[in-house]
């Protein structure tokens, strides 16, 4: 029976999970499968992998074959290095300590190289997360200055035209009282006159009583 390493899907929608499994190379991707060896899942930043060492070097060995993205996943841990090394174990060109220590010594490299990468992928987030801020702020200062401009041209406007009203209050006020002024001022002329005529009226009855005098 032929026998591969592949990946069989599971999760939700656009969520994806993947079960490393070793299966019948004629089994559907997602169908029975002989034994699950680990998971991927390619949802995180980086992907995170997850292998039973033991027995995924153990089938490697024993002549299972991986798919193209089962043997990516299966080298980024180390475990096509792990055989290179076993089968030079059974050939005699370097004995199982000196094989265990060089694969030991691959995977502390290997973390050092993951903690660089962690590292810096932190570090352009950092980065990228302050340039949008920096970005954000500038916009909103810019916005923030479009509204006092126009605030203060509203506020211009409004005192522009309340002083007008005022403005014109005060002519108005000022063209009435000018008016009743200019009305108010024969009046004050006019009243000798009335005065005047008053001993023209008194001369008469005494015209009048001379001339009975005489008649007498």
């Amino acid at each position: 029976m032929a026998v591969k390493i592949r990946l069989a899907r599971r999760g939700r929608k656009k969520l994806a999970m993947f079960d490393v499994v070793v299966a019948d190379a004629r089994a559907p991707r997602d169908g029975k499968f002989v034994e699950k060896i680990g998971t991927y899942n390619p949802n995180t930043n980086p992907a995170t992998i997850v292998l039973n060492e033991k027995q995924a070097i153990q089938w490697v060995l024993n002549g299972a074959q991986p798919t193209d993205t089962a043997r990516a996943v299966l080298s980024s841990k180390g475990i096509l290095y792990a055989k290179h090394l076993q089968v030079g174990v059974l050939k005699g060109a370097l004995t199982q300590e000196q094989a265990d220590a060089k694969f030991e010594a691959w995977k502390v490299e290997k973390a050092k190289q993951v903690e660089a990468s962690n590292t810096k992928l932190a570090q352009s987030k950092a980065k990228s997360k302050a340039s949008r801020l920096e970005a954000e702020a500038k916009v909103s200062s810019a916005r923030a200055e479009v509204i006092a401009a126009k605030n203060k041209v509203a506020d211009e406007a409004i005192v522009a035209s309340v002083v007008e009203a005022i403005n014109a209050a005060d002519e108005e006020a000022t063209g009435v009282e000018v008016d009743e002024v200019v009305a108010e001022a024969p009046a004050v002329e006019e009243a000798p006159a009335v005065e005047e005529s008053a001993p023209a009226a008194e001369e008469a009855p005494a015209a009048e009583a001379s001339e009975e005098a005489a008649a007498e």
